[in-house]
């Protein structure tokens, strides 16, 4: 910094997870580039930016537009939540109709001269009081200059502008790749103080929206990329950096397993505010320890949520009455909040959404999610990371109890891509086992990992009828059971050198 200059203050946009990207948000009074391809997100973020600012910080602003009608952005904005004809009527929001065809009488209109336009931008400001002012999107009037130099002296004069009206403003443009340019003509980046890109990268068939800070001149800020979606009545969410926080202290009360013999493998139970996964073979066990899971949770007066990815509520409900479990009473007696739905029919991210929402709205002491393996159908590598730590941050935050359950890839117990991701955030591991033993398939079970406490280190067997599981004695004399031996120390490796959240 210049000796005698003063760090900008932040002006928070009021995004969900955006400020803590930012460390604050947006440099106040000074320009943003918003850099995107088609379909990004571009139009709901600036959106989102003037309405946030209304909502929660009484701040005025002014929109304009290059490309849409005002009474496409109107509708658009309805559907996110956005009451803009409302906001325009107690004259807090105003639109600066700057494109080709005008469509309301009673907007401030003229032609593509930004000299005119800034004149009109300013009056609208003054006339509202606007702290913030979004232009959208600046591509649409490019053809009307053949030389990129003019452009950019152009745009120079607009932020220059902007900046001495002391308004905190976004401008929108195009980019004609995800990965490649940042802008259509290469010079919008060098105008403004700061730039952010989203991106909605293909990747397995699959779409992926994120956000980048790419540049702030002079400030700090978070780096990289940085999942988001765009729920409704909503607008954009960004994840996980929205959920991530220090807890202010760890729970050191215990809550039982659901089972006496695991809480003692467990030298008491769980911590209070304990992640734990379940990893195992299809058919080992692990919705039937979700199942015990939440109806100790309820016996003891706790409320409980239990979320499905395989099975219909018809399945679940009949296999836990078959281990003596009534889940359908639980749940109309309020104590449990069942959700069943299969991975397809949403994106991870909404799936997301979706899940907290339960979860806040429900307010739960206990938290089973059966089984997390199934989302990597609908889910790049880094996705499913990102949701992972995401929804690890969050339960941890909110100090529930949770029991997460993952299917090894095969029914030797190979890691998945899930286990890999969440083994070093967990609080605690259990690993359930098939065990040949006497030319028996039978079941085993081991407590590899409870952070934080003691715990029995030897594998026991366990069988399952209609009053549910039960586990007996340690196998004696076995060493490498179907490759739990290899499955184990590869897991071991994923978090010797890890810290917790």
């Amino acid at each position: 910094m210049i000796a005698g200059s003063t760090t900008p203050r932040r002006l928070p946009t009021g995004i969900a997870g955006l400020d803590q990207i930012m460390l604050g948000g947006l440099p106040a009074e000074r320009p943003t580039v918003l850099s995107g391809t088609a379909g990004s997100g571009k139009t709901v973020f600036a959106l989102q930016f003037l309405a946030e600012g209304i909502r929660q910080f009484n701040e005025p602003g002014v929109f304009v537009t290059f490309e849409e009608s005002t009474v496409d952005l109107r509708q658009g904005g309805a559907s996110l939540g956005f009451d803009i004809q409302g906001w325009e009527d107690e004259g807090q929001w105003v639109f600066v109709d700057a494109s080709p065809v005008p469509t309301e009488d009673d907007t401030v209109v003229g032609s593509y001269d930004f000299g005119a336009l800034v004149a009109r931008i300013e009056h609208a400001a003054k006339r509202t009081g606007a702290k913030r002012v979004c232009l959208d999107s600046l591509g649409a009037v490019y053809d009307r200059f053949r030389d990129p130099s003019v452009v950019r002296l152009e745009l120079f004069k607009v932020a220059s502008a902007l900046k001495a009206m002391g308004v905190t403003s976004l401008l929108t443009v195009e980019r004609p790749e995800e990965f490649g340019p940042i802008s259509r003509l290469g010079v919008e980046e060098f105008v403004a103080d700061n730039v952010l890109v989203l991106r909605n990268v293909l990747e397995r068939e699959k779409r992926r929206r994120t956000i980048e800070v790419l540049k702030f001149r002079g400030q700090p800020h978070r780096s990289g990329e940085w999942l988001f979606t765009i729920v409704d009545k909503e607008g954009i969410v960004v994840i996980p950096i929205s959920l991530m926080a220090l807890r202010p202290h760890a729970s050191s009360e215990r809550v039982t397993t659901g089972n006496a013999v695991l809480d003692s493998m467990c030298s008491g139970g769980f911590y209070r505010d304990s992640v734990v996964v379940v990893s195992g073979p299809t058919g080992s066990g692990k919705t039937l320890m979700t199942s015990e899971f939440v109806a100790a949770g309820a016996a003891s007066g706790e409320r409980c949520v239990l979320l499905s990815f395989e099975e219909s509520l018809e399945q679940l409900l009949r296999n836990a009455a078959s281990w003596g479990i009534d889940l359908g009473a639980l749940e109309r007696a309020g104590k449990l909040k069942i959700i069943c739905e299969y991975p397809e029919v949403a994106s991870l991210e909404d799936h997301f959404v979706s899940m907290k929402e339960v979860i806040e709205e429900f307010s739960p002491q206990r938290v089973a999610i059966d089984n997390l393996s199934a989302l990597e159908r609908i889910s790049t590598g880094r996705g499913i990371r990102d949701f992972i730590i995401g929804l690890a941050s969050f339960l941890k935050q909110r100090e529930v109890t949770s029991l997460i359950t993952s299917t090894t890839t095969t029914l030797l117990g190979g890691p998945s891509v899930t286990e890999s991701h969440i083994s070093t955030l967990a609080d605690g591991i259990i690993l359930l086992r098939y065990v040949e033993y006497r030319s028996e398939v039978r079941r085993g079970v081991v407590v590899l990992k409870m952070r934080g406490a003691a715990h029995d280190k030897q594998i026991l067997e366990f069988t399952i009828d209609d009053h549910g599981l039960h586990i007996g004695e340690p196998f004696r004399g076995l060493s490498g059971i179907l490759g739990l031996t290899r499955s184990l120390t590869a897991e071991l490796d994923l978090g010797s050198d890890s810290s917790s959240l």
